[in-house]
């Protein structure tokens, strides 16, 4: 599976909802859809699934705050 769809797949079951993957720029704070429990289990998935291991210090809520912010920053990182 590529990165793209492993973090859509990820946010999908975080936030409990498929408009992640219809909305890649949705704002998931401000639309409610991630808090700070979910960032945490997110990159904990993030690690499991990809093997990138991002520590929550280094996580920008305005730059981690959609989808596709998301994943332009971890395909930048590999």
């Amino acid at each position: 599976m590529d990165m793209k769809n492993t973090v859509l797949d990820l946010l999908e079951e975080i936030c409990q909802t498929d408009v992640v993957k219809e909305n890649g720029d949705i704002e998931l704070f401000e639309e409610g859809l991630l808090d700070s429990f979910g960032m945490v289990s997110l990159l904990m998935g993030i690690e499991e699934r990809l093997g990138i291991r991002v520590g929550i210090s280094e996580v920008d809520r305005e730059q981690w705050s959609t989808p596709n912010k998301i994943i332009a920053i971890l395909e930048n990182w590999v």
